[in-house]
């Protein structure tokens, strides 16, 4: 049992880790950069963006990391690691709430509503399309980037009361 602790709360540190690092470097990097673009060039490489993330590599951690967080939460909880199993659940429902569903409700509508923009169009067309969207959605991602990063501390802090404290055998 200690041994399955341990690897659930290491890969949810993983999953946690690496769906805070994606929605942050949207934040610090990606939309920026779109941002100096020509707005016609903006929108037409988001598009190609939106499109290229659905993938079998990025799958499990958008849809996964609150499953195997909650999965080691009960594990945590099975073992009688009360305070990781805590941490493990806050976790899991931050990054699901905050992560997942806040994503599927207003980045992904975003998204799909950008992705019906016909090109080409005139930069002066594009403009009013490109900063409404990249505001509005740049103030969701950072959002869901803070929520993501909250359940990432959750995660580590589970994973230090699992080093912290022997689980005890079920």
């Amino acid at each position: 049992m200690r041994f399955i602790l341990y690897l659930f709360a290491l890969l949810s540190v993983l999953f946690s880790g690496a769906l805070f690092g994606f929605f942050y470097a949207w934040v610090c990097s990606t939309m920026w950069g779109l941002d100096t673009l020509p707005p016609s060039v903006a929108i037409q490489s988001m598009q190609a963006m939106n499109e290229s993330v659905r993938n079998a590599v990025f799958a499990p951690v958008f849809f996964g990391t609150w499953l195997v967080l909650l999965v080691t939460a009960v594990i945590a909880f099975r073992a009688r690691c009360r305070g990781a199993a805590v941490a493990f659940l806050l976790s899991a429902l931050v990054c699901l709430f905050g992560a997942t569903v806040l994503t599927m409700s207003v980045n992904v509508p975003m998204n799909e509503e950008l992705a019906r923009v016909t090109l080409p169009l005139s930069e002066a067309d594009a403009e009013p399309v490109w900063t409404a969207f990249s505001d509005r959605w740049q103030e969701w991602n950072l959002a869901r980037t803070l929520a993501s990063g909250v359940g990432l501390a959750f995660a580590a802090l589970g994973l230090a009361l699992v080093s912290r404290r022997p689980a005890r055998s079920v």
